[in-house]
């Protein structure tokens, strides 16, 4: 049982919980909690750490039979090494998952989210629940949208990390112009748009760019939409939450598809 702070798997977790480049120069980021550590897929799972307290109860969840090895920290270390207030006693390091174009279009009716800058952990989690729920085949997002491994964004998904394909652009309009080379017709969420988002037929490959929280859409990356679709708003509200203005496009499109 590891006892010490100073133990240098305990000072590679905390590396990994709080440094992006860490996560990307191992390829492995932290999946914590016992809901999300049993979403792991088998060929992704690196190392599993629990507790003592979670260890003493070796038929809790019927989790730990699963592994072949995990290590065991003291209550107190783990305490420390936990990205939560109220530790459940479990993590795991993931290995990051490889995603090619290709697996961005699963049918010929192909739905993805497309974003740009997204600042906050919990919207961006919420998209990729949102996204598996109403049926996207993925989402596309610029290198400047907060990182996808860190941990509030892990936990926020749900597990749905391991299920939704992403690719993370370096250069995202020459994504979007491959996007258009495959057919994919582009609406962008915008306060300038003309038409009402419940209004075009998203029954073919489309995808729905959703801008920073603060700033929207940047021009460049607006200029590549086919069409601006806006979300009809009363009282004194200016925008919608970045998430649920992503939930209502990737919703209607369900609903569009139902009979498909």
């Amino acid at each position: 049982m590891i006892t010490s702070i100073s133990n240098a798997r305990v000072k590679n977790i905390i590396a990994l919980q709080n440094r992006s480049r860490e996560r990307r120069t191992q390829g492995l980021f932290v999946a914590e909690g016992s809901r999300l550590v049993r979403e792991v897929p088998p060929e992704l799972l690196c190392e599993v750490y629990v507790s003592e307290g979670y260890a003493a109860d070796l038929s809790r969840d019927g989790l730990l039979e699963r592994f072949g090895e995990y290590e065991v920290l003291s209550d107190e270390v783990f305490g420390r090494i936990s990205d939560t207030r109220s530790p459940q006693g479990i993590l795991a390091l993931v290995r990051m998952m490889p995603c090619s174009r290709q697996k961005l279009f699963a049918s010929e009716h192909t739905m993805l989210l497309i974003l740009e800058d997204i600042q906050d952990p919990g919207n961006l989690g919420t998209m990729l629940r949102t996204a598996e729920a109403a049926g996207a085949a993925g989402i596309v997002m610029s290198r400047g949208t907060a990182d996808i491994y860190s941990p509030k964004v892990v936990r926020a998904t749900m597990g749905s990390i391991f299920r939704v394909p992403f690719i993370i652009a370096d250069d995202l309009p020459g994504e979007l112009l491959a996007l258009k080379e495959e057919g994919i017709r582009l609406y962008a969420a915008h306060l300038k748009g003309s038409t009402r988002y419940d209004e075009p037929d998203y029954r073919g490959s489309v995808g729905f760019m959703i801008g920073n929280e603060g700033n929207g859409l940047t021009d460049e990356i607006a200029g590549y939409a086919d069409s601006y679709v806006r979300i009809p708003m009363s009282g004194q509200i200016e925008s919608l939450n970045a998430a649920v203005s992503a939930a209502l496009l990737m919703y209607e499109a369900a609903r569009q598809r139902r009979d498909i």
